[in-house]
């Protein structure tokens, strides 16, 4: 008699790759930077050494007299030329190798600038669309700026980017962005009167969290996002963008249904009601808490029509 297939054999090359292809698509990994894999701690380490490497050079040259430092050999100035010209490869961009072109420092206070500058939405888009110093832009297909009425009483701001957003270049689509839209015609508001916006305009790879340095490099755009839409309300959805946009502490669960103040200046009018909500893809995930988010719409709803109470 024959004996069927035993349980414990391996499976082949073939099934394993089909398997491990499938996971890398529920990750969100759809695409490929490079063909040959890259040691990221390696490449953290080159990194540290050739900045300390740096230090100690720039202090032995502060000790030679100014006339040195100021006239450096034409040796030393052809030195780049030279090697490139014998086939050594080019000095790594900061980007590629997960670092900022400009220090932190400096690199928020060129967001705060180039926000500042802008003084209409397609203004503050170019100024975001032109900006290097958040790496997330080097990974992402989009920038996802926002979309809806540009006076909208009402503003949504999410957390970050995902695929589906990455690739349509605008917020909440998909599963998640078909579930707001219900959510708010569920209160009679069109989501085209919507004000839709999130704390990080690139998608984050592999669908990632945003690092708190990100989104704190962004922020600044946010910031003046709100400022010139200058909308009735705030709605955050979910604890990321709450904690970014009104400096949030607790857990989503403890903090929708509260209501809170975003302030844009010291003038009256800059004073906003915000409240947070559950984001729509948790609502997918956790059906069951949907009461909630239907207790808070009608409150939204109350406080749109001027009958909410603090």
């Amino acid at each position: 008699m024959s004996r069927g297939p035993d349980i414990d054999t391996p499976p082949s090359i073939e099934t394993a790759a089909i398997a491990l292809l499938e996971w890398y698509g529920e990750v969100g990994i759809d695409a490929l930077l490079s063909e040959a894999p890259r040691d990221r701690f390696q490449e953290t380490r080159e990194a540290i050494a050739a900045r300390g490497a740096r230090q100690v050079s720039s202090a032995a040259t502060a000790r030679k007299e100014p006339s040195a430092r100021l006239a450096p050999s034409r040796e030393a100035a052809r030195a780049p030329e030279e090697a490139q010209t014998r086939g050594a490869p080019p000095t790594p961009s900061p980007m590629g190798t997960g670092e900022l072109p400009l220090g932190p420092d400096v690199a928020l206070a060129d967001a705060r600038s180039r926000a500042r500058s802008a003084q209409t939405l397609a203004e503050l888009y170019e100024a975001l669309a032109s900006f290097e110093a958040c790496g997330l832009k080097v990974t992402a297909k989009s920038c996802v700026f926002g979309n809806g009425r540009e006076d909208a009483d009402l503003m949504v701001i999410g957390e970050a980017p995902g695929r589906d957003e990455d690739i349509s270049g605008e917020p909440f689509v998909g599963r998640s962005g078909r579930l707001l839209d219900r959510m708010l015609i569920s209160i009679g508001i069109e989501r085209a009167d919507v004000r839709v916006t999130n704390t990080v305009p690139w998608r984050p790879p592999g669908n990632r969290p945003p690092t708190p340095a990100e989104t704190a490099m962004c922020l600044p755009f946010l910031q003046r996002h709100i400022e010139l839409v200058r909308p009735k309300i705030l709605v955050c959805m979910g604890s990321p963008s709450a904690k970014a946009v009104l400096g949030a502490e607790e857990g989503i669960m403890r903090l929708r249904g509260k209501w809170l103040t975003y302030t844009m200046d010291l003038t009256p009018e800059g004073t906003i009601p915000a409240t947070a909500m559950l984001h729509p893809a948790y609502l997918l995930r956790q059906p069951a808490q949907k009461r909630f988010a239907w207790r808070d719409l009608l409150a939204l709803k109350l406080r749109l029509a001027g009958n909410g109470g603090d």
